[in-house]
């Protein structure tokens, strides 16, 4: 019984052998003429003439072949084609197959269709076992409205995934690409970046070492410090998504926004855009950096919004809430801030104090125009008051409802005070000995200042005006009403800026 159970199974093993190897025969379907040429070689069988092969469930076409059936190999020549399956199918002017390694070799003019996707090159090496496709002379990929050409390519006809590789450029209507490495689905149309990879469309150029980009829904996810830029702008972040259909983008990580036409850079580690409406924001750790020639100006908020035009033309930046500014001889801290690219204007608004020198200044809402980089003026809203230190304990003081102030060199040198005008300035001699305290009112007048002391006072209308010994003054006349002095808040350095 055990004898039987053995030959049975040896039987079984076979049979077995011999179906495959009746499968894995390469046959002749059809040919004009067939015949043994011992010239060509031992065991060669020469077809000529609308030659038809089959190699299991693949068929071969050609003009002529030269078939060993000993070795299931053969030569094919003249109008090649491979039907593989319903939906690929290949062409080419000369094939050398294996059919042990099930492996098809196709040279000149060598075409893979697949339904809407056409493969070009000269030479193809096509694994009839994975069904994937190679080359390595050089190849173009047409899929509907997408060319693309590597030196080297691969295709999988079960997945329909291309992948690419050295000098790789893809090109559609809206955009062209050139990568290192390209992976890109036929079927989704979808492009995989790996590598370094140039992105150039009409109106920006993209560049990233990671990614995708969905050329159907007009979508693209780009990684490791991706830059998008155009005429006057950069983007750069870890991760960058944009959704061309909406004109959303969204930028994580590390994001940096250059102006270069306005000298700005925005920096912060969370952005949203909506290139439509002209506006996008910058929060998380953001700050905005505007430099010029001799110096550059720091401002961190919670949040900084830009709003631009069609063009992508920056017009304004607003900071909101927490607003703090560092330049090297002005500092300023308030809720909200607004900067104008139209007329150089930065608006200081709820809570303003703004220092410049020894001189802090505060109202409702504060302007300051600059130009050439410098700072021109500044217009003071609505319980406008400057104080600066005279000593540790007495301060020079101007209070009014609205001031102009304007500047020389970035220091005050001239101050309009307009309406309800009132001082106290402490008159010192050259060598710091104390004169008197000057208490004047008056309905306007204008300071002028140099290096930052008083010089001269002119009013403009009747003043009351009087000097006293400090001793007939007491600490209360000392101060104007609602006196603070906000020390303590100011800015020391651009890295001050993100204290809470």
């Amino acid at each position: 019984m055990y004898i039987k159970q053995i030959l049975f199974f040896l039987l079984v093993i076979i049979v077995s052998a011999t179906n495959a190897q009746q499968k894995s025969r390469i046959h002749v379907n059809k040919a004009d003429l067939q015949e043994y040429d011992e010239s060509i070689g031992k065991d060669i069988e020469r077809l000529i003439g609308n030659v038809v092969l089959r190699h299991e469930a693949t068929i071969f076409y050609c003009d002529s072949a030269h078939l060993n059936s000993k070795s299931r190999n053969f030569r094919a020549y003249g109008n090649v084609h491979i039907h593989v399956n319903d939906t690929v199918d290949i062409y080419g002017d000369r094939l050398v197959y294996y059919g042990s390694e099930r492996l098809a070799n196709l040279y000149d003019s060598v075409r893979l269709v697949d339904n809407k996707t056409i493969l070009k090159t000269q030479h193809l090496i096509f694994n009839r076992s994975t069904n994937i496709a190679f080359y390595d002379v050089g190849g173009t990929i047409v899929n509907e409205e997408n060319t693309l050409t590597s030196k080297r390519g691969y295709y999988h006809a079960n997945s329909k995934m291309l992948y690419f590789r050295k000098d790789v450029v893809l090109i559609n209507p809206d955009s062209e690409t050139y990568s290192d490495t390209l992976i890109y689905n036929t079927i989704t149309k979808t492009a995989f970046f790996k590598g370094p990879t140039v992105i150039r469309g009409e109106e920006s150029t993209i560049y990233c070492e990671d990614g995708w980009y969905d050329t159907e829904r007009d979508l693209s996810e780009l990684t490791k410090r991706p830059m998008i830029s155009n005429a006057e702008q950069t983007i750069t972040a870890d991760s960058l998504f944009y959704n061309n259909n909406t004109s959303y983008g969204r930028a994580i990580g590390n994001v940096q926004i250059d102006d270069t036409l306005h000298s700005i850079i925005i920096k912060g580690r969370k952005g949203e855009i909506w290139d439509a409406q002209g506006l996008s924001y910058v929060t998380d750790s953001a700050v905005a950096v505007s430099y010029g020639d001799n110096d550059s100006l720091f401002i961190h908020g919670d949040t900084l919004w830009m709003h631009f035009d069609e063009e992508r033309k920056a017009k304004k930046m607003m900071a909101y809430y927490n607003v703090r500014m560092y330049k090297e001889d002005m500092q300023s801290i308030c809720d909200s801030m607004i900067y104008t690219m139209s007329d150089s204007t930065i608006r200081f608004m709820n809570n303003p104090v703004l220092w410049s020198g020894k001189n802090q200044l505060t109202a409702d809402s504060i302007n300051v125009v600059s130009s050439g980089g410098e700072i021109d003026s500044l217009i003071m809203f609505n319980s406008a008051f400057i104080i600066s230190r005279d000593t540790l304990d007495t301060f020079n003081q101007i209070k009014g409802k609205n001031m102009v102030g304007y500047f020389t060199n970035n220091e005050l040198s001239l101050i309009n005070v307009d309406g309800n005008a009132q001082t106290i300035y402490w008159i010192r001699e050259e060598d710091g000995y104390l004169i008197g305290v000057d208490f004047s009112e008056s309905s306007t007048m204008d300071i002028r200042l140099k290096n930052n002391e008083l010089q001269t006072i002119n009013y403009k209308s009747a003043p009351n005006e009087k000097m006293y010994p400090r001793e007939e003054i007491s600490k209360d006349q000392e101060k104007l009403k609602d006196f603070i002095w906000f020390e303590k808040l100011r800015p020391v350095d651009k890295f001050d800026i993100f204290r809470p």
